[in-house]
């Protein structure tokens, strides 16, 4: 739309411009030409003000593409129009293509247009911002002395002007700040934010100026934190905050610029809380700043970085599996954020939590790439880390002052202050040089020896993981061998002692021994039956259908309506109001709901109701199995899913618990990729849940192996 009203109101329009022109002729050909150029330029800044609006609501790309369709000949422009067309480029570049060879580009010819205006204060502020840009350019290049040195000169013009001094100090500190603190010199980066934010305090309210306020209060926080200052951290994350909340409504549409901003401050005071332990209140900002700025067009590399801080925070709670799922999700955009400090701390958690889950070939595996990228990032980082931003540019103050005393005085004496100068910058660097040296050899020594360290680890831990694979083995191949052969001889006293017990022959005395052996056979059975169960659920696989969950719960509860009976109970069923078929394996599925409604029956006491119901949520559908019996100990809570577990406990009428049933549960479930947990009190009894994934009805039936 702008673009339209831009048309209509330049000398495309022919009929107004010979109007114009025409009046014009009796003040001469030039009061045509400048009438002419300044309605281009009072169209040209609607252009830029709608372009701004675009870049500013986060919509760069739109609002890059709309100045280039409208501004084709930029010499119509004015100098400070022309300025509002470079640094919208230069910014697009920079920050949100990463193309810093085009960013520079633009950034001299900003330099170029401060040296054209006639007004000096507007020269000294172009001038200014062209360094600046500059500056920031060369420094991702690692082209550190250089951009040094543009932030000086940025400096120099900032000092020159009596309007604008401070507010273009401002950006000079701002810069200061952000190299210090890539430095690891925190405590001098705070200073230079809070002295930055003092100086923006008298440059006029734009958009761009108030969002640099935000940052600079969110900077200091982030600096106080690195030294370990929580409470002046905090202080200043809530002053940005209390800061963002009060923009000026003339700025809502920048609200998503504004929410994303929100977003890195909540997982900034998320990781003091997680510094001084309160784990709980870290937990809640990080997952508040995950949910904005995971969104489509916000800051998307923050969200990921606050993933990583919710996984540090899992590993302090001890939710490893709850590490994992983060950790997974990261990955799909570690490639796309192009931040080698977040690849390094995934290896890092990675080898971590196989650590905690005892599977050290993995484990290894990832410290190896953590190591890797840490050294890269060393490799990266070393040379910024090894100079002295505050003693270079002590040494371009001196330069700079060498080059002043270069009008007043002799000849003779300049080259011998420069001599003097060069001299001592030789052996600046030379020490420097040698030192760092000295340091990377340090380094590189003991590198190599955790090299051959992490090397011997690795090996001893494949051979304890391959003579544990080949016990494992061998263990459910004697077990399976030893219930097989004890499973007949048994079943044959069961039988027999059956048949003697319905002998007239026998007193009443010898009925109670034989049913007392009758009793312990099927018992002995029922635990070889569930040891068998165990093992082939870890050697098997698993033969997928398409099955109705409601018939197959239904047939479930009548099968066990009998056995509930023996007991007065009731058992209760509610279905899904429309049918819903899901790919699993009946019989094992069968199984499990079967075996959680025994257990409901045998703790539960005489005359009590058991509940199943089954649930659709979103694309899961959950099987709930409650009771009102004796519930489970906590004690006994973090074990009940261990196979051969302690947590073993008669019924309400005495019957017999082998401790097997819950772990072949769980390994059914796991291996159809669900997951089973219970809700447990004494009060209220127990509900165990098992949530399976419902799968597209066009999947194939196949073998799941595990």
């Amino acid at each position: 739309m702008q673009l339209l009203w831009y048309r209509i109101h330049t000398p495309c329009n022919k009929i107004f411009w010979y109007w114009v022109c025409a009046i014009a002729l009796i003040g001469g050909v030039s009061g045509c030409k400048q009438r002419h150029s300044s309605a281009k330029q009072a169209s040209f800044s609607v252009v830029i003000d709608s372009a701004n609006k675009l870049y500013d609501s986060g919509k760069q790309a739109r609002a890059v593409f709309y100045l280039d369709s409208a501004i084709i000949d930029l010499s119509s422009l004015s100098v400070n129009q022309r300025a509002d067309f470079l640094t919208i480029h230069y910014n697009y570049y920079l920050h949100i293509k990463g193309d810093n060879n085009k960013a520079l580009r633009y950034a001299d010819e900003l330099l170029k247009l401060s040296q054209i205006t006639t007004d000096q204060e507007n020269k000294l502020a172009l001038y200014g911002k062209a360094r600046f840009f500059r500056g920031d350019v060369l420094f991702r290049q690692n082209k550190y002395n250089e951009a040094y040195l543009n932030y000086f000169q940025g400096k120099l013009a900032a000092n020159k002007s009596s309007k604008l001094h401070n507010c273009m100090l401002s950006d000079y500190s701002y810069h200061m700040g952000m190299i210090l603190y890539k430095q690891e010199r925190y405590r001098l980066a705070a200073q230079s934010f809070r002295t930055s934010f003092n100086e923006t305090m008298t440059c006029d309210l734009t958009f761009r100026s108030f969002y640099r306020r935000q940052e600079l209060l969110n900077n200091v926080g982030i600096s106080f934190n690195k030294i370990d200052e929580p409470d002046s951290a905090l202080f200043y994350f809530d002053k940005a905050l209390i800061f963002l909340n009060n923009v000026p409504k003339k700025y809502a549409v920048a609200n998503k610029l504004l929410q994303a901003a929100r977003g890195v401050i909540y997982g900034n005071q998320a990781s003091v809380y997680i510094n001084t332990n309160h784990l709980n209140k870290a937990k809640a900002l990080l997952k508040k700043s995950i949910s904005i700025n995971s969104q489509e067009g916000f800051d998307n590399n923050d969200a990921l970085l606050s993933q990583l801080k919710l996984v540090k925070l899992y590993e302090k709670q001890n939710q490893i599996d709850s590490m994992f799922l983060v950790l997974k999700l990261v990955q799909t955009n570690l490639l796309a954020a192009h931040n080698d400090e977040a690849v390094t701390d995934w290896n890092s958690l990675m080898a971590s939590y196989y650590e905690h889950k005892g599977q050290y070939a993995n484990s290894v595996k990832y410290y190896k790439q953590f190591n890797a990228s840490q050294a890269a990032v060393f490799k990266k980082t070393f040379t910024l880390k090894a100079t002295d931003v505050t003693e270079e540019l002590k040494r371009f103050e001196g330069a700079y002052e060498v080059n002043e005393l270069k009008r007043t005085n002799e000849l003779k004496s300049i080259y011998l202050i420069v001599a003097l100068v060069v001299f001592v910058m030789a052996i600046t660097i030379l020490m420097l040089l040698y030192a760092n040296w000295k340091k990377s050899k340090r380094l590189l020594s003991t590198m190599s020896e955790l090299n051959l360290q992490i090397n011997a680890k690795n090996e001893d831990l494949q051979k304890a993981l391959a003579g544990l694979e080949l016990s494992n083995q061998e263990k459910d191949r004697i077990l399976r061998t030893v219930v097989h052969d004890l499973r007949n001889p048994i079943g044959g006293i069961a039988s027999l002692t059956t048949s003697v017990i319905e002998d007239d022959n026998c007193s009443a005395e010898q009925r109670g021994y034989l049913r007392l052996v009758k009793d312990t056979a099927y018992n002995s059975l029922e635990l070889i039956n569930e040891i068998l169960e165990a093992t082939n659920n870890s050697n098997g696989a698993l033969e997928k259908q398409w099955v109705d969950i409601n018939d197959l719960l239904y047939n479930s509860v009548e099968l066990l309506k009998f056995k509930a009976a023996e007991k007065n109970q009731q058992i209760l069923l509610e279905a899904l109001d429309e049918s819903e078929e899901i790919l699993i394996s009946r019989e094992k599925i069968w199984r499990v709901v079967s075996n959680l409604i025994v257990n409901a029956i045998k703790f539960s006491p005489v005359g009590s109701k058991i509940k199943v119901k089954v649930i659709k949520i979103e694309d899961d559908i959950e099987i709930l199995v409650n009771d009102h019996g004796i519930g489970i100990p906590d004690d006994m809570k973090n074990v009940v899913f261990h196979m051969f577990t302690e947590a073993k406990r008669p019924g309400t009428l005495g019957e017999k618990s082998f401790g097997l049933g819950l772990s072949i549960c769980r390994q059914i479930v796991e291996l159809h990729n669900g997951e089973i947990w219970f809700d447990s009190n004494a009060q209220d009894g127990t509900t165990f849940y098992v949530k399976l994934k419902q799968v597209a009805r066009t999947a194939t039936p196949v073998a799941a192996q595990s």
